[in-house]
């Protein structure tokens, strides 16, 4: 298929005001829970456009409703607004003004494509049906998207489908990727504190010492994910941290272990969150120590549906040209939070190239990353084109 123009004329013309935007957000972010200026102007602008807005879903969400025409169907575009606590580097004329926060994942970005599209959705009118463009506080870490399920969102604003989209550094500007099935993995937390006996170092026999059950704990994590785990269902188990004592010669107490935990199969995070439990304690045990464990479940697996994933494909497909569009990218092991919403409602998460080298290349969570604004003007025509599409007439 021979390459096709990508951006919507009309888009292009109003890029450099949500240029503006996004590097305006940028400059001042917030982290979860706090994006009150955010939310603010996203909804000043949805409403100055002719949404009907409503606010305070997970606390400081914002979602927009727009009606048109007699069509029954209803479409969900979600975009995420909040920052990370990270110094930034870049040096930009709009780098973040606050110490330690930053936007360091591009939720920016995010923010200003799918506003973009709502501007222009709202002006050109070209569908028939409800268009709920959803504007997300927490990703990072914190689930603000099952906040605002469980503050009603989709009772309040059903959908027949939700799609989100995310940049990727490293991958060509504009190219975009899906993932039918497992498309990111679950991602939970575990904290192990070994309590043994302390002791004197040059004593040991009179002590029962922790961190001789965590070396064996530790070992025998391996071979859960290499012996207990099917090959062909990935999953990674790994010991972040580990905390014990301060003295060479003095045997710890307690020994505290703290490990990340991820799966791109739902039985398989459940198999390594029995095997672990298991395993601590055994190994504990075995050293005449106790395993106090703090499993907590985090974002589940998020997995797209495959006929919203086809059909968000196909729109991706006519407007980059098939040579642009991977319609069967492999899987991350990286986690979000959109998951939660896939859980609730049909739907799929796609990523767009934010670029390679020095343009956009930049991996997401680094004090130098930058969302590329090269591509914002393709992620809102994407969003314009799967609207329409969705609610033809």
């Amino acid at each position: 298929m021979l390459s096709v123009e990508p951006v919507i004329p009309g888009i292009a013309a109003i890029a450099s005001e949500f240029v503006d935007v996004r590097q305006r957000i940028h400059a001042h972010p917030e982290l979860a829970y706090e994006e009150t200026q955010t939310s603010e102007l996203v909804a000043s602008l949805l409403a100055k456009w002719g949404y009907e807005v409503h606010r305070g879903l997970g606390k400081t969400g914002v979602v927009g409703v727009l009606t048109q025409g007699t069509g029954g169907k209803r479409i969900g575009l979600r975009a995420d607004m909040d920052a990370l606590p990270i110094e930034e580097t870049t040096g930009l004329p709009y780098a973040s003004k606050h110490a330690r926060t930053m936007h360091a994942c591009g939720h920016d970005g995010h923010t200003a494509m799918l506003l973009c599209a709502a501007r222009y959705l709202a002006e050109s009118r070209q569908f028939s049906g409800t268009l709920i463009v959803i504007f997300q506080p927490a990703e990072e870490g914190e689930a603000g998207a099952r906040a605002m399920i469980e503050d009603g969102l989709f009772e309040k604003f059903p959908c027949d489908a939700v799609f989100g989209l995310h940049n990727m550094p490293g991958f060509p500007a504009g190219d975009m990727y899906f993932t039918p099935g497992p498309g990111m993995a679950s991602s939970d937390r575990v904290n192990i504190t070994v309590r043994g006996v302390g002791g004197h170092g040059a004593m040991p026999h009179a002590a029962r010492d922790p961190m001789s059950a965590v070396a064996s704990i530790m070992l025998g994590l391996n071979s859960i994910v290499a012996r207990e785990v099917d090959a062909q269902k990935p999953a990674v188990v790994t010991v972040g941290s580990v905390q014990a004592g301060e003295a060479c010669n003095v045997i710890p107490e307690t020994a505290l272990m703290k490990l990340s935990v991820r799966a791109l199969d739902a039985g398989v995070r459940t198999l390594l969150q029995e095997r672990i439990t298991a395993l601590a304690n055994a190994q504990a045990l075995a050293y005449g120590c106790t395993a106090e464990i703090d499993y907590e479940l985090g974002y589940p697996v998020l997995v797209n549906l495959a006929e919203p994933t086809a059909f968000a494909t196909d729109v991706a497909v006519k407007m980059l040209g098939a040579q642009r569009v991977d319609p069967a990218a492999r899987p991350l092991m990286g986690s979000e939070d959109f998951a939660f919403m896939l859980e609730a409602c049909p739907g799929t998460y796609a990523w767009i190239g934010n670029g390679v080298g020095s343009k956009g290349g930049c991996m997401v969570h680094n004090p130098g990353y930058d969302f590329n604004d090269d591509i914002l003007a393709i992620g809102a025509s994407y969003w314009v084109r799967l609207a329409e599409a969705w609610l033809a007439d």
